[in-house]
Parts: C-alpha cells; structure tokens; sequence
C-alpha cells in the first residue's frame, strides 16, 4: 500500500495536490458550518434513568425551552428602568414563538431583593421545530440586549447557551490558528534551518485542519458535537499533522544524502518512514477508538471524530507531502550529517549505566506527581467554566451577586409515579443539604418534586442528594433526575465500562506494538511507562484547576472538581500521542538492532537518530495545544494542559530516560517472542525498511 501510494504521488504530483485543494476549499467553505450547529450539552447517557425521567416530565409539561435575562447594576425601580422592562416584556409576550414572560417585578424572587436587579425569564412554546427555535431565541436576546437604561444587562440559558458557545467556540479557534501557525513555522525554520523545508509541513497542517472541519461536519449531520469537541478535535488534527509531516520530511533529507533522484528519496521515504506514520496513526486511532465503548454520545462522537481526523492526518502525510517533495523536493537541502544528535546518544548511555537509579528516581517522581489525581472529583460544569466578558458568564456572576444561594440553580427533580408510598414525598424533603423544594401534580396522578440543593448545580451537596433519594426510595416508582443525576449516571456508566475501554485500547496497542517490533516485552514495557506520564499529567491538572494552584495564571480558576469529560479524553488522547513518539524510537531501535544485533548500541543508536525528532515533534504538539489554551474555556485549559504537559513529560522524561534504561535493563530480552508468536510476527509483521547500508556495525 505505502509502494502504491508512492508511486502514484511521484507520477502524478499535481492531480495529488489538486485534490488536497479541493479538501481545503470544501473544508474551510463547508466544513466550517459545523460552528452553527453545536451543543453545550455532554452528559447525558440515553437509557438512563436521568434521561428517562427527563423525557417523562415532558411529555407531561411539553413546555419549551427556557432563556434567561437579567437586568443589574443600577437601581431597577428607577422610571427609565421600569419603562424600558416594561416595553420589552410586552414585546416579547407578543412574540409568536413565545409562551410566557412573567413581570419581573410582580413575579416572586424575580427582583433582587437589594433593588439593583431584575430577572427576566422567557419560555419558549412547545414543538418549535429547530429554525423556529433558534429565530425566537435570537429575537428574545436581541429585544433584551435592546435595554440600555441599566448598565448590566445579559441573555443566555437554555439553547442561547448553545449558540453563544458556539461563537465562542469559532473565535477561540481563529486566534488559536492565528497564534500557533506562525509560532509553528518560527519553530520549523529553526528546526530546518530553510523556508522551503519549513513551509512543507505547514502546508500539510492546513492540510489537516481543513480535513479536520469537514469531518465534524459530516459528523454533525447524524450526531450532536459538543462545542468544545471541535476545539479539541481541530487541536488534534493540527497537532498531528505537523509531527507526521515533520518526520517524513526529516527523513527526506536523510534519503537525499544518498541519492540525487528526488522521485526515487521520496518513495524511500514513504516507504521507510512511512511505515511509522502509518503505524502511529493507527496507534492514536485506537487510543481513541476506546472512548467509543462509553455509551454516553458524546464520548462516543468525540472518539469517532477525532479517529476519523487522525486518518485524514496519517493520508495527508503519506500523500499531499510526498507530492509536494517530489514538486518541490529539490530546493530542500540535504541532511549535512549523519552523526548528530551526541546529547540524545549521552542521555541514552547515561540512564543505560545507571539504570535502576534512573528507574528508581524518575519512576518515583512521576508517582509523586501523580497522586493529586487520586483525588480527583469531576462535575458537568457551570458558567464558571466560561471566561469572564462572556453573556453566559455575566449572567451567572450578576445573578450570584444579587439573588440568594441557590437562585436560578437546577433542581433535582424527582418523579413520584402513581402508586408510590405517600411518606416518601415527606422523607425526601427532609434530607440534609435541601435550600428550597416545590411539588407540582399532574392530570395523571404523577408528582414532580423539585429540591433545589445547596451549593452548586452538581456539587457534592447535589450528587450526595440524588444518591441518597435513589437509596431512600427502595423499591417505589420514584425516579430522579436534573443536571446532579445525570452527572451521577454519567459517572456510573464511565465507572461500569472503563474496564472494557481500557481492554480494548490496552489489546489494541499491544497487537500493533507487536506487529511494529515482533516483540511481546516491548508492548508491556511502552504501556507501564507511558501509564507514569498519563498519571503525572492528571495528577498536575487536578492540581491545578480542581485544588486551584496556579490555575489564575494560566487564565482560569480553581472549580472543585475537573470537567467530566476531561480525564476520558485526556487518557485516551495522551495514550494515543505517546505511542506516536515510542514508535519514532522503536523504528530506529529496530532498525539498528537488526542491522547489528547488538542490542545496547541499538539503543543508543537508535535515540541518537530519533532524538530530535521525537523532541521536535513534541515541542511543537506543546505550542499547539498551548495555542488552543488562550480561549479561557475551562474544559479546554483542562484539557489543554494535561495533554501539554503529557506530551512534554512523555517525550523527555519517559522516552529519553526511561526508554534506554527499561531497555538495557531487558537487554535482548527485550526483543523477545515465543516461537509460535515469532512464525506470527514473521508472516504478518510490518517493519521500517533500513535506509542505510545493511550489516552497518555500531560505532559506539
């Protein structure tokens, strides 16, 4: 297949490029529309008793939606004030999509009791299709947005949330673009030392973001994307593409050093090198193809999505930049030197002569690192999780400033079906950790509950709330829901099939670290050392925006507990990326090893060859995901963060010490199979090709 694709790239350079043209114009033209159709909602699990519950409630209230303004920062009972309220509800009370606008002033809790304040309520009418539902929405916050006599005035909740993350979303990816692209070529200028060098991976990166937004479009047609899916999968992409691209054109170089035919040092490239991009790719695939095992959507989306984007990566790699190589290839420099990289070759010695005192140290230190994350709570999130300025952020912030604990706060909502137990009503009020509880019956006979719970919306005041009413209830027809239950169900479903992620990307990884090396050691080897950077990085972003360390500094706030979604997408994501780099040294390590058969200088060798690649290509994933931090969004610092720092960990730490030390310490050993598994390897395994003379001896 890499043969095939070579030769079709060095015949037919520009048919190549011109299909990649036109995956840019569609992708920056149509794929850019997934910015108008996300959601703000990720934790929801269908079937679950939560979700269940929700559906009940509305099929017997089939309300719509609700969106929220409020009214501060000056005295509301001033005339002007009341006036322009009161033209603005009467305007939307009139609207044809609207079903009711109480009178902030007459309705009860509406205006804040220190008179600097009014809530402005408006539910949506029931069956709005979705064009409908997003043109009333849009009237109602524009008609808010259009009081000016009060110096505060904000409109969000329900799906204005979503549209105002949206546009977040959008903006916080430009400047992330417009941020990391440049940066990225400063970084490939000083890695080459050339323009033209340089400019190759860039291209191929726009390449890969463009390929990036046409597929989660295409996603968006049959499934929600969250609104910071994109943001993550789009940093992905752009991540990816540049550590592909960067190594192949390395390799390129090397390959011009022997031959002066630019056709044929692509195809070597391709065919050499490729076979570890190949092989990283769908390594990183498989990592992420475990978040698919949850049932909850959005896990399930985030997996396939970001999947699909890693191939679109690996074939930009394996096909746009052999075309611009073999255009281009020769106003590109030949490597100057085979024998670089002395610091990666003294590194290796060192941690191979001192290798339990490597072991010991580094793998303690890591462990350090990683015990914050032993205590890690998670929590779907609030406004809080947005950067101050926003609508949804202002919104929160002014109702938290004038109204009492627990105001606009979601209840729990309990369903009490017919023939429930009449003392359970009683029994559920009276629990600890309740700040206010309303009841309202239905033409059926079922009663909804609503116990608004003190502190946070899914705080442990909340979650220990539904966990106790599910406890309490037995064997009644009661079910619970609200943001705190969905929380405890969606904690539960990662809880019940972690084990089966983990299963599916532990065997999944160990088969293809199989058929990359023909070694069974190797496989456990990559997967206990890379568990140490994983755990040090969820370790230090519980730190940092759970405990609140540090966390102003980097444009956020310490919230309590981590978004739910960040630890899952972190571990898949950051496993994934590690074997990317494990792969760039096992491919040197097995190349020499095989060229020699001396199993210490194969180490050695092989980190002074890929070395600075490996470091290269993580310093630049690093600025990439540094870029997409400067949005402010609390998910995608946390996000962010831990994939930056697992990456910088992953790559200087675990593969430049822990790599040579595990591996002298194993010795041949490490290479080894049983011989059944041997014969295996033998007809199925894959392997990089040698781009060097064969038998060369190790010069140590």
């Amino acid at each position: 297949m890499l043969t095939a694709l070579a030769k079709a790239a060095t015949r037919r350079p520009m048919t190549v490029m011109l299909v990649w043209l036109l995956m840019l114009l569609l992708g920056f033209g149509i794929g850019t529309r997934v910015f108008e159709d996300l959601t703000a909602t990720v934790e929801e699990v269908p079937g679950s008793e939560s979700v269940r519950a929700e559906e009940l409630i509305g099929e017997l209230a089939p309300d719509g939606a609700t969106v929220t303004g409020v009214v501060a920062g000056t005295d509301v009972d001033d005339a002007t004030v009341r006036a322009q309220v009161g033209r603005a509800v009467a305007d939307l009370r009139r609207h044809p999509g609207i079903a009711q606008v109480p009178d902030p002033y007459t309705a009860e809790g509406l205006r804040a009791d220190d008179g600097r304040a009014l809530l402005i309520p408006v539910t949506l009418k029931g069956g709005l299709d979705d064009d409908d539902e997003e043109e009333t929405v849009g009237d109602a916050a524009d008609r808010i947005a259009e009081i000016d006599a009060a110096p505060q005035v904000y409109a969000s909740g329900g799906p204005l949330l979503g549209v105002q993350m949206g546009g977040r979303a959008q903006e916080d990816v430009a400047k992330a673009e417009l941020i990391t692209l440049p940066a990225v070529l400063v970084l490939l200028l000083l890695i080459f030392g050339g323009l033209r060098a340089a400019l190759l991976p860039l291209i191929v990166t726009v390449g890969g973001v463009a390929g990036a937004f046409l597929t989660l479009y295409g996603f968006s047609q049959v499934t929600d994307i969250s609104v910071y899916a994109v943001q993550i999968v789009t940093m992905l992409g752009l991540g990816l593409a540049v550590d592909y691209a960067l190594l192949l054109v390395v390799r390129f170089r090397e390959e011009r050093r022997t031959t002066d035919d630019v056709a044929e040092a692509v195809r070597r490239t391709v065919a050499r090198a490729g076979r570890t991009v190949l092989f990283s790719g769908l390594t990183v695939a498989v990592s992420l193809a475990g978040l698919t095992v949850f049932p909850s959507p959005f896990l399930r989306s985030m997996g396939l999505a970001a999947s699909a984007v890693v191939v679109v990566d690996m074939l930009a790699a394996l096909t746009l930049l052999p075309a611009l190589l073999t255009r281009f290839g020769h106003r590109i420099r030949p490597a100057k030197s085979e024998r670089g990289g002395a610091l990666f070759a003294r590194l290796a010695r060192f941690s191979a002569a001192r290798r339990l005192t490597v072991l010991g140290t580094v793998g303690a230190g890591l462990v350090v690192l990683a015990l914050p994350a032993f205590g890690m709570h998670t929590a779907v999130g609030d406004a809080r999780s947005l950067p101050r300025g926003t609508e949804a952020r202002g919104l929160y912030d002014t109702v938290a400033d004038h109204y009492p604990q627990g105001t606009a706060i979601s209840p729990v909502r309990v369903v009490l079906r017919p023939g429930t137990d009449p003392d359970c009503e009683p029994r559920f009020r009276a629990l600890p950790g309740i700040a206010a509880a309303s009841a309202r019956t239905f033409d059926d006979g079922t009663r909804v509950l609503e116990l608004t719970p003190e502190g946070h919306v899914d705080g442990p005041a909340a979650t220990r709330l539904v966990r106790e009413i599910r406890e309490l209830r037995g064997d009644e027809p009661v079910e619970v829901t609200g943001v705190a239950a969905k929380l405890v169900d969606f904690q539960s479903s990662l809880a019940s099939r972690a084990p089966w992620a983990v299963a599916v990307v532990l065997l999944g990884i160990t088969a293809l670290l199989f058929a990359f090396t023909g070694s069974l050691l190797i496989p456990l080897r990559t997967i206990a050392t890379t568990l140490l950077s994983l755990g040090a990085a969820l370790g230090a972003v519980t730190w940092v925006f759970q405990d609140g360390h540090l966390a102003s500094w980097l444009g956020g706030e310490g919230l309590g507990a981590l978004n739910l979604t960040a630890p899952p997408l972190i571990a898949a994501i950051a496993f994934g990326l590690a074997m990317d780099y494990e792969l760039f040294i096992l491919a040197r390590m097995r190349e020499e090893y095989e060229a020699t058969g001396d199993a210490a200088g194969s180490v050695v060798e092989g980190l002074r060859r890929s070395g600075r690649v490996v470091s290269s290509a993580a310093l630049l994933l690093a600025v990439v995901f540094a870029g997409f931090m400067t949005g402010g969004f609390s998910p995608i610092l946390q996000i962010g963060l831990g994939l930056t720092l697992a990456v910088l960990v992953d790559a200087t730490v675990v593969r430049m010490l822990l790599v040579p030390a595990t591996m002298s310490l194993l010795g041949r050993r490490a290479w080894w199979a049983p011989a059944p598994l041997r014969r295996l390897h033998g007809r199925i395994g894959v392997r990089e090709e040698s781009a060097e003379t064969p038998q060369r001896q190790y010069a140590g």
